[in-house]
């Protein structure tokens, strides 16, 4: 490829598209835990009280047709950068995918359930892929999304 391109060496792989790649001897590790603070930082919820999960078992979100409308530019916002931390975490995509569903028009009870997701990222942001050095490649992943929220 050094014919065709013109090409430099510089170090070993760090940080690509958001994405926080440590290289070890034994696997790759990678996260997004300088996005998911910069998000923090960004929607205000930097000193936001953490949850230990991304939704409440209990919740059942709906159209809340007589609810308080919220800024769907805000929201969408929200919803969109949630989406792509979803690359290096999969156990948020349930819980942003449900919120998605009510981008159109946007509620209270919506903004409250994505700010949950916010303060569960403000509480494991460090979380992320690991991928083994000395393992075949088979890709196979199990998350339970909605954490038991099957009804």
């Amino acid at each position: 490829m050094q014919g065709e391109f013109e090409m430099s060496m510089m170090g070993e792989l760090s940080f690509f598209l958001g994405l926080q790649i440590k290289q070890r001897k034994d696997g790759t590790f990678i996260n997004q835990a300088k996005y998911v603070n910069d998000m923090l930082k960004k929607f205000g919820l930097e000193i936001a009280k953490p949850q230990a999960t991304p939704m409440s078992s209990s919740i059942n979100l709906d159209k809340d047709e007589g609810g308080k409308y919220v800024d769907s530019k805000l929201y969408r916002s929200m919803i969109g950068s949630l989406l792509y931390l979803t690359a290096s975490r999969s156990d948020i995509m349930f819980s942003v995918c449900l919120c998605a569903r009510f981008q159109a028009s946007p509620r209270e009870s919506h903004l409250v359930a994505i700010k949950r997701i916010f303060r569960y990222l403000r509480d494991t942001p460090n979380l992320g892929l690991w991928y083994p050095k000395d393992s075949f490649f088979s890709l196979h992943a199990y998350s339970d999304a909605d954490y038991g929220g099957v009804r």
